[in-house]
């Protein structure tokens, strides 16, 4: 595969369907925040054309890079990272399908971290211009831009909870339901289920665990029946139990609610 390729965002397939009539992943997000008018959800699909399919592994902004536009993830799971002088990553954020990577990028400086995808994504990168007119053309999306922001910081401090005040156990639990809201909210995951496209080791960089630690969490979690993993798909079989390990609240996701 071509390191990246010119795809339309309109005819992403998953699961052997074609979706060419779904509303984009980037719309359903947004409307989950706000009311969008038909102007609105043609706006936003304007932004999402020309999307390229993009290698997993492949960096989309790097440290010390001035971004001239933002970025939107149409399809598969990205990430925000840094690495330590020895090497070691850290995964700051997870972006999934309908991020906006990120709104302020083409208004600040150096980049203090970098933005990769961690499988193979659907990409569709957003200029300073385009993204200025539909602000002043829409104000609902602007709205729903900004709301979407203030979720990513609430997600920014739990995943802070996580990672300080949480066991192993009830960081893996809390990141499993957090990836299924997201996922439900862009209509991705069903019965409990959704893919989950990352490694042990991007999971470790996740929960800030070793790859040994995330392997015997994960047969824990297996152990007491909360979870199942198939393959690169994951599925909650006791939902309130995974819930209640967690103590998962998931309004952060939705601050106009």
């Amino acid at each position: 595969m071509s390191h990246a390729q010119n795809i339309g965002a309109a005819s992403i397939v998953r699961d052997g369907s074609h979706e060419a009539d779904a509303k984009s992943p980037l719309v359903r997000k947004l409307e989950n925040l706000v009311r969008l008018s038909r102007e609105d959800r043609a706006a936003l699909d304007q932004l999402s054309a020309g999307a390229r399919l993009i290698e997993p592994h492949t960096d989309l902004m790097r440290v010390g890079e001035r971004p001239a536009d933002a970025v939107v993830v149409l399809d598969g799971f990205a990430c925000r990272y840094k690495h330590r002088v020895t090497g070691e990553r850290q995964i700051l954020a997870l972006l999934l399908p309908g991020d906006v990577c990120d709104v302020d990028a083409p208004h600040l400086g150096r980049m203090d971290h970098a933005v990769g995808t961690l499988s193979a994504c659907l990409v569709a990168r957003i200029s300073r211009d385009a993204l200025a007119a539909i602000v002043a053309r829409h104000p609902t999306v602007a709205r729903a831009l900004r709301l979407a922001k203030l979720a990513e910081e609430a997600t920014a401090r739990e995943w802070l909870i996580n990672l300080g005040a949480r066991s192993a156990t009830e960081r893996m639990a809390h990141l499993f339901c957090e990836l299924l809201t997201r996922l439900e909210a862009v209509g991705l995951a069903r019965e409990n289920g959704c893919k989950l496209p990352i490694t042990q080791l991007d999971l470790a960089d996740t929960l800030g665990l070793s790859s040994v630690h995330v392997n015997r969490t994960l047969q824990e979690l297996r152990r007491k029946g909360l979870i199942e993993l198939r393959g690169r798909s994951l599925k909650l079989r006791d939902l309130p139990d995974v819930r209640a390990l967690a103590e998962f609240n998931p309004p952060y996701l939705r601050p106009a609610h």
